[in-house]
């Protein structure tokens, strides 16, 4: 059954992909505050610009994998598993930061924009060779 040209299947498809797409984000938001020692939201809402560029730059380090997995992905399955990895990256990703920019954490929360546009860029381009080494 088509409805205005698009199948009822493909509405299901993408309904599926959105609700687990969104369903991984949040389970990425809570594990990545949890990971680190700064207070994104708090920093945020006191306007913190250094923890704002740090966390959009992780956010979306995290969701071009995702996106590139939804684009490529044959099952919802292989989508949920590539998250993860996408997710397990962007951790791995902020510990690696850490190593050159020790204490990067309270200069985020000193708001040294430096340390938030470095973490936030580590975690972009991450995410970008990340999405590159899932699309086969």
């Amino acid at each position: 059954m088509e409805i205005i040209g698009i199948s009822l299947d493909a509405i299901q498809s993408f309904i599926a992909y959105l609700v687990t797409a969104t369903a991984l984000t949040l389970v990425y938001v809570f594990v990545y505050i949890w990971v680190t020692p700064h207070p994104e939201f708090k920093l945020i809402r006191e306007n913190n610009l250094a923890a704002s560029v740090a966390f959009a730059g992780s956010l979306v380090g995290f969701s071009l994998p995702l996106a590139s997995v939804i684009a490529h992905s044959v099952a919802l399955a292989d989508c949920v598993i590539w998250g993860l990895i996408a997710i397990l990256v962007q951790i791995i990703i902020f510990f690696l930061v850490r190593l050159p920019i020790p204490g990067i954490s309270e200069r985020i929360e000193k708001g040294e924009t430096s340390s938030g546009l470095w973490l936030g860029a580590t975690s972009l381009t991450g995410g970008l060779l990340n999405a590159a080494c899932m699309s086969p």
